[in-house]
């Protein structure tokens, strides 16, 4: 059986990339036929790491069959995953996010979960000695993974693992860092083909709090007047999300990525208060600038407050 290999709904660069690196990984050094795989279509980013690697975009899948082999990179989180998943053979996970829980297993399995800002760079020590054997648009997807969950090392989450990862790769593969990342956050940044609807689960996270459910959306960018400028068809549109995906609050962090800095939409008296409590901010109109805030692992999720 082929061992599939994915990460979580809404596919980011990580969710993107991992699955390719992990199951180059599997066919070409453990012997074990395996191929990534995506639950959705990849942010733009991701697709420019594609491209400019010349890699092939994963299948999308839109559930898993009882007794497939699977290996769960990026998410440990089962709302994020298919809905049968605990019905699957699941023989690792790969993460870099907080232990969630409710997954259950047919057998054991490997894990592997550390505090680094990237699933990459936790593939890149697993792998060890054997990564002179992978190919430079393997290595390629490392680099692309690692630079955009520390936002070309910005991000609170980004440790020295991941930049020493990062600036070895970019050694090898003889590229500019810099002038890289910049061409990777361009592509992020050009939503214009996207509907408010897409933008709003684009990059997001399904969270409970005292008993509500709110869907977390995070856009990066490096262009954030482009976002700012749709905000009210934005706020518009949180509402029928949020009744169609099942919560009761859309959450909606634009993150300007040169100016460090997060900007929370507001579009109701809740999100007005969880703003206040949450930050330590006064909000006065329908958004709020959020200075210093990057992450939503380390500094949005872990804040919010009702």
């Amino acid at each position: 059986m082929t061992t599939l290999v994915f990460g979580h709904k809404s596919p980011d660069t990580d969710s993107t990339g991992s699955p390719i690196i992990w199951a180059w990984y599997l066919n070409r050094i453990k012997g074990i036929e395996a191929k990534p795989a995506l639950l959705g279509e990849p942010n733009t980013e991701a697709l420019f790491m594609l491209d400019h690697w010349n890699l092939d975009k994963p299948e999308i899948i839109k559930g898993i069959d009882a007794g497939q082999d699977v290996v769960i990179v990026d998410t440990n989180n089962p709302a994020e995953l298919p809905d049968n998943i605990n019905e699957a053979n699941i023989t690792a996970i790969i993460d870099h996010h907080r232990l969630v829980g409710g997954i259950e297993t047919v057998a054991p399995l490997e894990i592997r979960i550390e505090p680094l800002a990237c699933t990459a760079t936790i593939m890149w020590k697993m792998i060890g000695s054997d990564i002179a054997q992978m190919p430079a648009e393997i290595k390629g997807a490392m680099l692309t993974c690692i630079l955009s969950d520390t936002l070309e090392f910005r991000s609170p989450t980004t440790t020295q693992e991941d930049k020493a990862i990062a600036w070895s790769l970019a050694e090898e593969l003889e590229i500019d860092m810099s002038s890289y990342a910049a061409k990777m956050f361009a592509a992020k940044s050009d939503v214009s083909s996207f509907s408010e609807p897409e933008l709003l689960r684009m990059d997001s996270k399904e969270y409970e709090l005292d008993g509500m459910q709110f869907r977390v959306s995070v856009l990066e960018t490096t262009s954030p007047d482009q976002i700012l400028s749709r905000k009210d068809a934005l706020m518009a549109a949180m509402p029928g999300v949020a009744q169609a995906d099942g919560a009761d609050q859309v959450l909606l962090f634009v993150v300007d990525i040169l100016n460090e800095e997060a900007t929370m939409m507001i579009p109701n008296d809740l999100t007005k208060t969880m703003a206040e409590k949450s930050f330590d901010v006064t909000v006065s109109g329908d958004t709020v600038v959020l200075p210093g805030v990057m992450s939503r692992k380390k500094q949005i999720i872990p804040n919010l407050k009702i």
